[in-house]
């Protein structure tokens, strides 16, 4: 059983910048940020893998969000800048335990979840 905590949500003004992290208890084979706002499909943002640091993003935060991680601490970050107010939701850490054929941004890849942190992102 793998136990992910995420930290570091909280409110900003549009432009602004906001750093995500998520504890896992247990080193893990890859490590995804979702995110999900009441009514929407929960939408893929992020993903790196743990031993070659390869990561994937989604086109709607690719050049703002960076993905990152410290396996000695077992510990992975989402840096997000030039925040928007539609970055606005609850963002999840997500672990695969190992690799599967499903796609990096399919939820049903990773086999355990955080309890979430609320992004909210003003005008």
């Amino acid at each position: 059983q793998v136990r992910l905590v995420e930290s570091g949500g909280g409110s900003v003004q549009a432009g602004g910048s906001l750093r995500l992290s998520c504890a896992a208890s247990e080193y893990t084979y890859s490590t995804g940020w979702f995110r999900q706002t009441p009514g929407k499909p929960r939408e893929a943002a992020a993903v790196i893998l743990s031993g070659s640091g390869t990561t994937m993003y989604a086109s709607s935060v690719k050049g703002r969000f960076t993905v990152s991680q410290d396996n000695a601490k077992k510990m992975v970050y989402l840096q997000m800048n030039s925040l928007k107010p539609e970055d606005t939701a609850m963002y999840y850490c997500a672990a695969a335990v190992g690799p599967s054929l499903s796609p990096w941004n399919d939820g049903r890849k990773y086999h355990y979840w955080g309890q979430g942190t609320q992004v909210t992102v003003s005008s």
